[in-house]
């Protein structure tokens, strides 16, 4: 399993246009072959924040979607940005 997690920044006034943006993108994601979750949602405390979280049953499913991400406006609006993908070797109750 693959997960990547991390953040976006963006200016605080264009977060909501962003994200609504990213609509069409998320459920894309959401119906391709191997995804078991993809959200961004709005950070509850820094309004410039955005919250990655995809899940994904392998690399090949996370590759095959891949070309689907922020269209160029999108990646302009980025201020800053860290997200990182995580290779899950084991999964069990929290």
């Amino acid at each position: 399993m693959i997960i990547i997690s991390g953040r976006l920044v963006v200016d605080p006034d264009d977060r909501d246009a962003y994200l609504q943006g990213c609509a069409g993108v998320v459920e894309q994601a959401r119906a391709a072959s191997g995804c078991l979750d993809f959200v961004l949602g709005a950070d509850l405390v820094d309004a410039g924040r955005i919250n990655v979280y995809e899940r994904w049953e392998s690399e090949d499913a996370l590759e095959a979607f891949r070309g689907s991400g922020p269209d160029e406006e999108q990646t302009v609006a980025i201020r800053d940005a860290e997200v990182l993908r995580y290779h899950v070797s084991g999964v069990g109750p929290a």
